[in-house]
């Protein structure tokens, strides 16, 4: 059975004013892409200095892992249409797909950490370059777990009464977010597989 707003879903929350807290997330992504581009930074800095890179080869869980979050980004995509439609049991599927699909990430995340320390290249080494790809990864990985509460909180909106401002809001947050901390990865990914 399709579930979908029903009149009551509709009514309208008059004292929700979203653009406050909109405004604290896009502040959070803008201090993120600066915290990434320094991370980057001294990457360069670093591999001019010393005129190699990190000398490896990614290990292919990097790029199935960039795949599955693109995958995830999509399913968060069709939710936010889902909802415009009406159609809440749509949403709620999605949106679980959305929040499975970035644990699966997370997962991927861990065996590319194990990959890498069995080739040998631990996090602690004499090559600043290699340890940055762990701490690239790893505060991407943090900002995924955020996500991943952001997708849940959307999610337990569509199980609850509320109004469709709110929920739509709750929506575009997990939206804003989640995108953004794709398109970070796949940057990085990107960055890694250039300068490596």
């Amino acid at each position: 059975m399709v579930h979908t707003l029903k009149e009551q879903d509709l009514k309208m929350d008059e004292g929700f004013n979203a653009k406050p807290k909109k405004f604290v997330i896009w502040l959070f992504v803008v201090s993120s892409t600066i915290m990434f581009g320094g991370f980057t930074s001294y990457y360069i800095v670093f591999a001019a200095s010393k005129g190699k890179g990190h000398g490896l080869v990614l290990p292919e869980v990097f790029m199935y892992s960039t795949a599955v979050l693109i995958l995830s980004s999509i399913c968060l995509f069709m939710a936010s249409r889902a909802l415009k439609a009406g159609n809440l049991s749509a949403q709620k599927l999605l949106l679980m797909a959305t929040f499975v699909l970035g644990c699966v990430f997370g997962y991927l995340q861990f065996d590319a950490w194990s990959a890498l320390f069995h080739t040998g290249a631990a996090m602690v080494n004499n090559n600043a370059a290699i340890s940055m790809i762990y701490i690239v990864s790893g505060m991407h990985l943090l900002h995924i777990f955020a996500g991943l509460c952001m997708v849940l909180n959307a999610l337990f909106g569509a199980y609850k009464e509320m109004s469709v401002e709110k929920r739509k809001f709750r929506m575009e947050i997990a939206s804003i977010f989640w995108h953004f901390i794709d398109i970070l990865w796949i940057y990085l990914y990107v960055f890694l597989l250039l300068n490596s």
